[in-house]
């Protein structure tokens, strides 16, 4: 099982267009054998200690297989729609890791 953790830094005002491309994203994560763990939007008050800019939103994602991300990343379902993302998305940072 690998998880993915992606932390995206949305353009001021482009929040609709985002929440729009997750609302037809989202679903295709389980065609894959994949699950969203949780998906947040942290304040600025429950950081500690922070020395970057804040996301907007934080994904942890896990999938069974590294080629069931690879799979889900290439779906010419969510390729339709990637658009919005670049519309919405100033930038991302997609972490990949596995539970020790």
């Amino acid at each position: 099982m690998i998880f993915i953790t992606q932390l995206i830094y949305v353009n001021e005002g482009s929040e609709a267009v985002f929440h729009d491309f997750e609302q037809r994203t989202i679903p295709l994560i389980k065609k894959y054998n994949g699950r969203l763990l949780f998906r947040l939007r942290p304040e600025k008050a429950a950081f500690i200690e922070i020395n970057t800019d804040p996301p907007y939103e934080v994904h942890l994602v896990s999938f069974e297989t590294e080629d069931d991300f690879k799979r889900f990343m290439g779906d010419e379902e969510r390729k339709e729609f990637l658009y919005l993302k670049e519309q919405s998305i100033r930038s991302a940072v997609l972490i990949q890791g596995k539970q020790l």
